[in-house]
């Protein structure tokens, strides 16, 4: 377990009330939410194109999509082709970008814990081909494991 500082050691005395995992996960918790997430790192951005390769209904397509532009995950551009309304297309944000080691984690947990077969998918570097894989790295660039981590409190957050 990681190791908890200060006043965090006694876990019965404090309730996680600020908790970051839950405000993230009240964005992105849903399935259909990070399906959509993985769908928009393939390259998808138009709206069928979602509703179908998730396999949602359009309704909740829609849903989720407008709740991931309202929290800015992703941004709407209209587009349109000839003869044809104006429409929206739906593009990944900074936010959204920020959130693919979160997807690639569950992606690289789910091939290790999931998959009877073996990983159905490789993700490889574009450049080399080398396998890619996600990390806890500190900032002086040490591999962390879980009883390696202190919880301490940030002292310059607005709790």
């Amino acid at each position: 377990a990681a190791v908890m500082e200060g006043p965090l050691a006694n876990l019965s005395a404090w309730k996680p009330d600020h908790c970051s995992i839950a405000r993230a996960l009240a964005i992105v918790g849903t399935r259909s939410a990070l399906l959509l997430m993985r769908e928009a790192y393939y390259g998808v951005t138009r709206f069928d194109g979602f509703a179908e390769r998730v396999g949602i209904t359009e309704a909740v397509a829609a849903k989720q999509l407008r709740m991931l532009v309202t929290e800015g995950l992703l941004e709407k551009q209209p587009y349109r082709e000839e003869g044809q309304r104006t429409r929206h297309e739906y593009v990944l944000t900074d936010m959204g970008r920020d959130l693919l080691p979160v997807v690639l984690s569950l992606w690289q947990w789910g091939d290790k814990y999931c998959q009877d077969d073996g990983a159905p998918l490789l993700l490889v570097e574009d450049a080399t081909g080398s396998p890619v894989n996600v990390q806890i790295l500190s900032a002086a660039g040490n591999e962390v494991g879980l009883d390696e981590l202190r919880v301490r409190i940030n002292k310059s957050a607005r709790l």
